[in-house]
């Protein structure tokens, strides 16, 4: 985990980006993350329970993960370190190739669960600050 052979793994085969806590607010680091990652070429979906339905950088938000009706590369978790064990779960049974846990993301058990399932996990960065570090 954080293993730099991973990240650029996760970074290089992923296409196609579920990002769980998706905000609206132009301020919020989910919003900049997101515009970030699709000005990159991936194609990201914002998931929110509260904004489902609505755009967020003209992508249609869904209500959860189960919503997603195309294969998910990446699950990038912006929630707080408890919550994160149900995106986490949630990823699993969505059968995501790869868990990203944002900076300050912290949740062993929950990283246990989704590499004992066969996933890739990444917990507590931030691929717009590790993609430029490893010149991706």
């Amino acid at each position: 985990m954080n293993d730099d052979n991973i990240i650029r793994k996760i970074l290089e085969s992923s296409k196609t980006i579920a990002l769980v806590g998706a905000s609206p607010r132009p301020h919020r680091a989910s919003h900049q993350v997101m515009g970030y990652l699709m000005a990159k070429g991936y194609r990201v979906i914002p998931v929110n329970p509260t904004e489902a339905g609505a755009s967020i950088l003209g992508q249609s938000v869904r209500a959860s993960l189960s919503e997603i009706d195309e294969p998910i590369d990446m699950v990038d978790i912006f929630r707080n370190s408890v919550d994160a064990g149900d995106a986490v779960d949630a990823a699993i049974a969505a059968h995501a190739k790869s868990i990203w846990m944002q900076l300050g993301v912290i949740n062993e058990p929950a990283a246990e669960r989704a590499q004992a399932a066969g996933l890739d996990v990444v917990m507590d960065r931030c691929p717009a600050l590790e993609i430029p570090r490893l010149n991706l």
